[in-house]
Formats: structure tokens, C-alpha cells, sequence
């Protein structure tokens, strides 16, 4: 099976699961309430996909679609504003071929990476059940196994970090004491790959300067050069 068959697979199973009956209802609810600015638009609804190089060395990682980013879109880290400064950051470090990330078919490309998300549903209040997170890395599992030229994990915040180690104590020996979540804080998993912490995007992080565009794209061309 080619590398591409490989994707659409798993990209169908994905997007087909509903196997976490309280992230099905919500995600399906938030679909269906909309907010105000895109009431006109249909919402995606439904589990969301890793995209990018499937032959890139980098692999970002967030916790979960925004309620109103991914979950609306279809695309990871795509349409809210911490997609927005995340790919400024991207096309500064020359990961990207665009410096933004509005809607699924916008020509976005990514270069030597691929993004995607621990959880593949928006959980209520950005914070999945232990369960939830469990049943959701039999997909990430395949996607980190699928990605076989991958080398660097860059988390993107203390929760995806968090859920990194914890799928990788899944099946390996590992101390939480033993990894402690920074900005730049780099660990090497029970695989040989690197794990990177990473301030989120957030506008929250972004407005009260705990990161900026110079921090974040010296991150990722550090990263770059690691691999």
C-alpha cells in the first residue's frame, strides 16, 4: 500500500468515528449553534485529520480541533487566531508556502512537517476524559507509525505535551517527573524521535507576550535544523 492509500485510509476511519458518544454530541452541537460571523457557512461537525508532508522529518502537535477553528473548517489549526499566528510563525521558519489558514482547500501547503491533533473531536471545555484521549491515539498511533521519516514531535502547549507523554506511556516505561513541559524544553522519546515543548498559539499567549512571532520562528528553525 502506497504512503497516499495510507492517509485516505486512515483519514476515513477518522473522519467515520464516533466511538466517543460525549465528543460526538458536542462536537455536532457546536456545528449546529454556530456563532454569529458564520452563520452563513456549513460546520464541518464531524473528527478532523492530520495534513502536511507525509515525508516531513516534524511533526506538530496539538490536543484537539477549536471549537470554532478546526471543528468549523475540517482542518487542523485552521480559520481562529491562533491558526493566524501559528503560520506566520511557520512561513517565517520556510515550513509553509502561506503565511495563513482560513478554509480547507486554500492552497496551504507544508513543507518538512505535518500537523495534526492528539484528539480528533473539540472536547467541552478543551478538556477530554483520560478515556477519550485512550480510544483517540489508536489513530495517532497509526499516524506517528505512518509518518516513518518523522524525527521531531513539537507539541503546541502544556496539554498536548502532556497527552504526547502520556500516549507514549502507552506502551513505554516513562516518569512524568522525567519530562517537564517548556517553551524549547527538548527530550528524547523511548523511539529515538525528540519531543519539543511549545507555548500555544493562543491569543492569550500571544497579547500578554509570553510568546511572539521571534520566539516561536526560532523554535521552529531550531527544530528544522535538529532534523
Amino acid at each position: 500500500m502506497t504512503l497516499n492509500s495510507q492517509y485516505i485510509n486512515l483519514n476515513k476511519k477518522i473522519i467515520g468515528c464516533n466511538k466517543c458518544k460525549r465528543l460526538k454530541k458536542f462536537r455536532e452541537k457546536i456545528a449546529k449553534e454556530k456563532r454569529k460571523q458564520y452563520i452563513n457557512e456549513k460546520y464541518w461537525g464531524k473528527p478532523i485529520t492530520g495534513f502536511g508532508d507525509l515525508r516531513g522529518k516534524i511533526i506538530l502537535v496539538g490536543l484537539a480541533p477549536a471549537a470554532h477553528g478546526g471543528n468549523r473548517t475540517g482542518r487542523v489549526f485552521t480559520g481562529d487566531r491562533s491558526a493566524e499566528f501559528l503560520y506566520k510563525c511557520l512561513y517565517n521558519a520556510k515550513m509553509s508556502n502561506k503565511s495563513t489558514s482560513e478554509y480547507k482547500n486554500d492552497g496551504l501547503k507544508l513543507y518538512n512537517s505535518y500537523i495534526t491533533t492528539a484528539l480528533k473531536c473539540v472536547p467541552p471545555g478543551d478538556k477530554p476524559a483520560l478515556i477519550e484521549l485512550k480510544t483517540c491515539f489508536k489513530y495517532f498511533k497509526e499516524e506517528i507509525n505512518m509518518l516513518k521519516n518523522a524525527k521531531i514531535i513539537i507539541a503546541l502547549g502544556k496539554i498536548a505535551f502532556d497527552a504526547c507523554i502520556q500516549f507514549y506511556k502507552e506502551t513505554h516505561f516513562l516518569k512524568n517527573k522525567d519530562y517537564i513541559f517548556g517553551h524549547g524544553a527538548k527530550y528524547q522519546l523511548p523511539d529515538k524521535k525528540f519531543l519539543i515543548g511549545c507555548y500555544h498559539p493562543s491569543p492569550r499567549n500571544v497579547n500578554t507576550g509570553r510568546i511572539n512571532e521571534k520566539k516561536m520562528t526560532s523554535l521552529f528553525k531550531n527544530a528544522l535544523k535538529l532534523s
